[in-house]
């Protein structure tokens, strides 16, 4: 079975291959999120914590949270289901998902440290990669960063400095969404409820008085 080890904190992954049998007992018949810790592993992983986030079996099934077997079970999925991407408006489609008990019949298994111990861990916890992109979304933002509502998010929004090319200055770019394009909730006040029933009534009342005038000769 393959341990696909992720440590979010570094953005760092790794992939481990390991065939004796007595070191995967940890994680037999625990379901997904559950928490293992790493003690009985050795000295080098004395107070890891890891989350199980999920899996592959041999056949290529994936596991699903909410299913308590580690067998093969076919469900109807609509959209909004995880492990089913629906290609047309209302699809729905039976399909073949996996349990979220770990079983032997794995072939890969997701983990997330989500404690870390006293030793570094090669290539793991001893490296820092920076994330490419920043944060895109308002509320995002304002959870990176710790802002306040009334804080204006555009002005915490991550740039990108891009590769100049040759004649050319260099440039940055930053994502084009609801943070770039916000606007200050204390700029702008919402409309007033049922404004639009009171601009429709009005169009109506324009309408009747036109058809009712008297037509000139």
């Amino acid at each position: 079975m393959k341990l696909s080890i992720s440590y979010p904190v570094c953005g760092c992954e790794k992939l481990i291959e390991i065939d004796d049998e007595k070191k995967l007992r940890l994680f037999l018949d625990k379901g997904m999120s559950a928490e293992v810790g790493g003690d009985d592993r050795g000295d080098e992983c004395e107070g890891y914590v890891v989350t199980i986030s999920g899996g592959n079996d041999k056949q290529g099934f994936p596991m699903k949270q909410g299913i308590l077997s580690n067998q093969h079970v076919r469900l109807l999925l609509t959209k909004g289901s995880s492990c089913y991407r629906p290609r047309r408006k209302g699809e729905r489609k039976r399909k073949y998902v996996r349990g979220c008990i770990v079983g032997t019949d794995l072939s890969v298994l997701n983990l997330i440290i989500v404690k870390k111990g006293e030793a570094e861990l090669a290539g793991l916890t001893d490296k820092n990669i920076p994330r490419r992109l920043g944060a895109k979304r308002a509320s995002k933002i304002r959870k990176l960063f710790d802002l306040s509502e009334e804080d204006d998010v555009r002005k915490y929004v991550i740039r990108r400095e891009l590769r100049a090319n040759e004649g050319k200055k260099p440039r940055d770019e930053s994502p084009q969404d609801s943070a770039s394009g916000y606007t200050h909730h204390a700029a702008t006040e919402a409309p007033p409820p049922g404004h639009q029933e009171e601009e429709s009534r009005e169009v109506s009342g324009r309408g009747r008085r036109l058809r009712e005038a008297p037509c000139s000769a």
